[in-house]
């Protein structure tokens, strides 16, 4: 069994009067995505009309099995005894490869109907990151001082938009949503394909964050075509398409930032260079840290070569470390506590011109004779030994 498309204008003819009965679906708008049509006592009589108009797929259903399909718009006569003859329409072969192996999961319901499809853009359709998604964001690039390159800024972002969909499989929608019911709605499917575009969308957010795209946060909604090409290249929305629906737009209209990352910002807009060099270097200080603690050579040769990296930083980071270690304390078995000895005092001692002696203060101790003063030219201001006659840098005579 299956449909015989009427000639054009058969409806208006004398043709009409030879219909037993008329099966039609009208609009089915942005609310209804699946009807059911069928006849007072069930049954679809041989030579019926069905009737597919712009937007609809009709599959004829019987006792449990699909037996034709159309997603041409016309009008149709129902045979019972001709073979199906798939109007595939805009869905080419998928019809014909569900043909072979579809059955409503085996049902036997004993009925004859009808099953109109909403194959139109469904829109208006909205979805958001409920919790903020971890993004490196490059409108704000700090320096890696271990591989001397920038990375983006960690941030956390929320997202939200809209999106349309349509059904691009009615075989597969119908056995995985559907079903047989009398009317199936959007407001049915809505919260299960919300989340997962939404999971979908977080791969794609993944991607532009990454060194390839080096997408700015708040750069995100003007990256439309990007997002969509994502989706389809790497089969983001694989789940689904797996359930018969597939995405036709995908917009974002808004980001914004949790309060944390929009303080990160702030600091790094007013430091500038030295926010991006002390981003950077703290993180590699909080990492070496415990590192030289589990250093086999010693832990003192370790925290050495952190005392190196703050003198080079400036001291600037003392903070840091005590930081650091305050979240990642060391474990006492590992590390064994070495306090480095103090420089001993450098007395200031002078040599006696009399005896030759070296002391300290302002006499000899062993000859009682006083400490010269200190001699300077008078013409360029070196510094000059008692004994210069001359001195060494100018030339000039030295006055006695």
């Amino acid at each position: 069994m299956g449909l015989i498309k009427a000639a054009v204008g058969a409806v208006g003819s004398t043709l009409h009067d030879q219909w037993k009965e008329a099966i039609r679906c009208e609009d089915l708008g942005n609310d209804i995505l699946m009807k059911k049509v069928t006849t007072s006592n069930g049954v679809i009589s041989n030579g019926s009309t069905v009737i597919v108009g712009p937007g609809q797929c009709a599959i004829i259903y019987d006792n449990g099995r699909i037996v034709d399909a159309s997603a041409e718009e016309g009008v149709y006569t129902f045979d019972s005894s001709s073979t199906p003859s798939l109007f595939a329409g805009q869905f080419g072969e998928t019809f014909k490869e569900m043909w072979q192996r579809f059955t409503y999961n085996g049902a036997t319901a004993k009925q004859q109907a009808v099953f109109f499809f909403n194959i139109k853009e469904i829109t208006d359709n909205g979805f958001g990151t409920s919790t903020p998604v971890p993004y490196k964001d490059w409108g704000h690039p700090l320096m890696n001082a271990r591989t001397n390159s920038y990375i983006g800024m960690s941030v956390k972002i929320k997202c939200y938009g809209k999106y349309t969909f349509r059904i691009s499989d009615p075989f597969t929608f119908m056995s995985t949503f559907a079903g047989t019911a009398d009317v199936y709605r959007k407001n049915q499917l809505v919260e299960q394909i919300r989340t997962e575009v939404v999971a979908s969308f977080i791969n794609v957010l993944n991607a532009l964050c990454t060194d390839k795209y080096k997408v700015e946060a708040l750069e995100i909604p003007s990256k439309t075509l990007e997002i969509k090409k994502l989706m389809e290249e790497n089969d983001f929305d694989k789940d689904i398409k797996n359930r018969g629906v597939s995405l036709v737009t995908f917009n974002v209209e808004g980001v914004s930032l949790d309060d944390e990352s929009n303080k990160k910002i702030d600091q790094y807009e007013i430091g500038g260079d030295a926010y991006q060099q002390q981003g950077s270097i703290v993180e590699a200080y909080s990492e070496a840290i415990p590192e030289a603690a589990k250093n086999p050579n010693g832990s003192l040769n370790g925290f050495m070569g952190v005392g190196v990296m703050n003198m080079t930083s400036g001291g600037m980071f003392t903070g840091a470390q005590n930081n650091a270690f305050a979240a990642k304390p060391m474990d006492p078995q590992s590390a064994t506590k070495v306090e480095a000895p103090k420089a001993e005092e450098k007395k200031d001692t002078w040599m006696c011109p009399n005896c030759q002696k070296e002391v300290d203060g302002k006499f000899c101790s062993e000859c009682g004779a006083k400490k010269p003063e200190k001699k300077f030219c008078t013409q360029c201001g070196k510094e000059l030994k008692e004994t210069c006659k001359f001195c060494p840098e100018c030339g000039n005579p030295v006055e006695k």
